[in-house]
This record gives structure tokens, C-alpha cells and sequence, in this order.
């Protein structure tokens, strides 16, 4: 399947989603779609700037982890991602499930989309 054709898809897709959540540069693909115009998101630091100059519509956030925006979460990293996806969880489920299903995935949940991207404590490594 093209580019294009997975970009159609998606866009076929959004109509009759209740939620659309995309990981890391899968935000470029959303906001191919248009889906992001007008909307605040996130995508991983690395590709931020590239992001921001092919869809300046997008209204980037640089300083979160991840962005719920309703019916569009997106995240940075495939760690803020996971973070995310619990938040999902939490949103659709209860805390109590994100935090139970953090547990048995040997993980420590960040719950609060919190400033800044990168690993804790490695801000600055070039």
C-alpha cells in the first residue's frame, strides 16, 4: 500500500472514529490528513521542527509528553506513547485499570502528560 493510499485510509477512518491516537511521526500522517489543522499535538522532539514547517496549521506542543485533544491524542516517543496509551486507558476505563494493566506491564506510568520530552535527566544530550 502507497503513502497516499494509507494517508486515504486514515482520512476515511477519522469520519467514523471516536478516537484516532498516533505515536511519534505518526502525527505527520494525521496531519496529512488535515485532521491536526487548527489542533494542538505533539510528535517525537527529533522531528518537531519538520512537523511544524510542513503543517503550519498544526498548533505544535514542544512541551508535552503527549496531547488529548478529545477525539485526537497524540504523543511524542514510543515511551511517552505507552504513557499515553495508559492514559487512554484510564480515560475510557478508570485509573484503576490503567494502573493495574501499568503493573502487570512491569511499568512505571507517568500519568500527567508533564513538560518536556526526552529521558528524564538527559535533556540536552547530543
Amino acid at each position: 500500500m502507497a503513502l497516499l493510499d494509507v494517508i486515504a485510509w486514515l482520512a476515511r477512518r477519522r469520519k467514523t472514529s471516536a478516537l484516532t491516537f498516533s505515536i511519534c511521526t505518526g502525527a505527520f500522517l494525521l496531519a496529512a490528513t488535515g485532521a491536526l489543522d487548527g489542533r494542538p499535538a505533539t510528535t517525537h522532539w527529533e522531528d518537531q521542527e519538520e512537523l511544524a514547517e510542513r503543517w503550519p496549521d498544526v498548533q505544535l506542543r514542544t512541551d508535552v509528553r503527549w496531547v488529548d485533544d478529545g477525539d485526537i491524542v497524540t504523543s511524542a516517543g514510543i515511551s511517552a506513547g505507552i504513557d499515553a496509551s495508559l492514559h487512554i486507558v484510564s480515560r475510557l476505563f478508570g485509573e484503576q485499570l490503567a494502573r493495574r494493566t501499568a503493573h502487570q506491564m512491569e511499568y512505571r506510568w507517568t500519568a500527567a502528560p508533564r513538560a518536556g520530552q526526552g529521558a528524564p535527566g538527559e535533556r540536552g544530550v547530543e
